[in-house]
């Protein structure tokens, strides 16, 4: 029963903290649009959350093993709560530079802190759906943070004030669990151990290390990027808040039978093949960029075959990472998807800029498709060392 709460209580806090950055990320945006800031600024901008992802990631599991799970998740809670109301206090663009770090520090540690929670407490044989289920959680609030964003039509601060006020709701519900730590493995825990260990974790993972990485450079563009991409394309507000939820709706739909089949096949044969069939969906987007319902069908198929690629990810790591690196592979999945994140508004803000609104799909499709190549030569290369 304890453990049904607890997971139900995570669930709900990961829902919340995707509706926040599925809100943030395309009203920032869109602002910035209708304020006539270059594409390529826009999308640099949008870099600061993830900087703080990554920033965090240093120092985040010596934190969570001095102060434990509950603990951590109230204060990156706050973070993003704090952050959210300041938002429309000053429309600074430096104010704003550092209240979206701030905010991914606060993801970061409720990430971390819930997902490390839940790989040390589910069986091994249940983790891909349990972590599907976790995804699909955060795909859910991710969804619907779009169409929170159409608030500002009636009033510039109310979409910020009332994704704070559901955050400290979720996060309040934190206090009614019990704290915990995670298992000592009697080793001092520094920078220089951590660092250590994600070198390790790089060493022997890497290939699972690219499906978050790869995820993030899909979620931060298209939320990012795509809003300017599609008003440059004679689209409207209203059909971009159609058109994004449409990706986190097909992930939503298939994240626990995907994780599921993960579980009873090979995962990373499974992957391999998501992530195929992703590419190629994302390639024919080209041939419809001014078409709403056509835009919608293609983001519903292609979250299918790539929403859950985070989740995959971790679980994946999780198979071939030794129990002991755990800790710090949770880290370098958070580290990777926030390099990715990083990379995708810049890279695709630049494609948008320099290529005068062409080749932004392309620009995804090739990156799945060579996440989807690398995966089947490391198949090929080391089939003996993939675990199911």
């Amino acid at each position: 029963m304890e453990q049904k709460k607890l997971i139900t209580i995570l669930t709900i806090i990961v829902s919340i903290s995707g509706l926040s950055q599925g809100m943030l990320l395309p009203l920032i945006a869109y602002i910035f649009e209708q304020n006539n800031v270059p594409s390529h600024i826009n999308g640099l901008h949008a870099t600061s959350l993830y900087i703080g992802i990554f920033a965090s990631s240093l120092f985040l599991e010596q934190v969570l093993r001095k102060i434990g799970y509950r603990t951590l998740i109230v204060c990156g809670g706050l973070l993003v709560f704090l952050s959210l109301v300041l938002f429309p206090v000053s429309d600074s663009m430096t104010l704003w530079f550092i209240l979206r770090l701030i905010v991914g520090i606060g993801d970061n540690a409720l990430h971390f802190s819930t997902q490390s929670w839940l790989t040390e407490i589910i069986p091994r044989q249940k983790l891909g759906k349990t972590m599907a289920v976790y995804g699909l959680s955060f795909s859910l609030g991710f969804m619907l943070g779009p169409v929170l964003a159409k608030l500002i039509e009636y009033n510039a601060a109310l979409p910020f004030l009332v994704s704070a006020a559901m955050t400290l709701c979720a996060f309040l519900l934190v206090l009614t669990l019990k704290n915990s730590f995670p298992l000592s493995d009697q080793q001092t825990i520094s920078l220089k151990s951590t660092v250590s260990n994600f070198g390790r974790v790089i060493k022997i993972s890497w290939i699972a290390l690219m499906f978050p990485l790869t995820f993030g450079v899909i979620e931060s563009t298209l939320n990012s990027n795509f809003p300017v991409f599609a008003l440059k394309n004679q689209l409207e507000l209203d059909d971009i808040t159609w058109i994004l939820p449409a990706f986190s709706l097909g992930s939503i739909l298939f994240q626990v039978p995907i994780g599921g089949l993960t579980d009873r096949y090979k995962r990373s044969h499974v992957m391999a093949g998501l992530t195929l069939l992703g590419g190629l969906a994302f390639m024919s987007a080209d041939f419809f960029v001014t078409s709403r319902w056509s835009l919608m069908l293609i983001f519903f198929i292609t979250g299918i075959f790539v929403g859950s690629l985070y989740s995959l990810g971790v679980s994946y790591m999780a198979d071939i990472t030794p129990g002991a690196l755990l800790p710090a592979g949770n880290l370098m999945c958070g580290i990777s998807f926030s390099i990715g994140s990083i990379a995708g508004p810049v890279i695709g803000g630049m494609t948008i800029h320099y290529s005068h609104n062409h080749f932004y799909f392309i620009f995804i499709s090739l990156l799945i498709l060579l996440t989807s190549l690398a995966t089947f030569i490391y198949i090929s290369k080391a089939p003996d060392e993939i675990a199911p």
